[in-house]
């Protein structure tokens, strides 16, 4: 054989190695990428935080399941926000809340 033939499958072996290293890298990045983003409804008062307020209204329209005073209901979870240690308090849990709050004070 001659030697430029076992240079290149030498060089065609490890070169289908390494690339298919790079696809095992790319697809464990995007996986990994894909599992950071949480939905706004499942998440916490910090994420809540840095959430658009597209974010946040579509997460107030899940959660309550009603059309009624979503930006009075956004005021109320932002205020909740803002109090100290709250970041770990889960968003369903201050939705809830501000919603029973809000459904008291109209029927009261």
């Amino acid at each position: 054989m001659p030697k430029g033939y076992a240079m290149k499958k030498f060089l065609k072996k490890y070169l289908k190695f390494f690339i298919g290293v790079g696809v095992l890298i790319i697809a464990i990045f995007v996986f990994v990428q894909t599992q950071k983003t949480t939905a706004l409804e499942s998440g916490q008062l910090k994420d809540w935080r840095s959430a658009s307020t597209e974010r946040r209204n579509a997460a107030i329209k899940v959660l309550t399941a009603s059309e009624n005073n979503p930006e009075l209901l956004i005021k109320c979870v932002d205020k909740m926000a803002t109090l100290p240690d709250s970041g770990d308090m889960p968003v369903r849990d201050a939705v809830e809340l501000c919603f029973v709050g809000i459904q008291l004070k109209e029927n009261i």
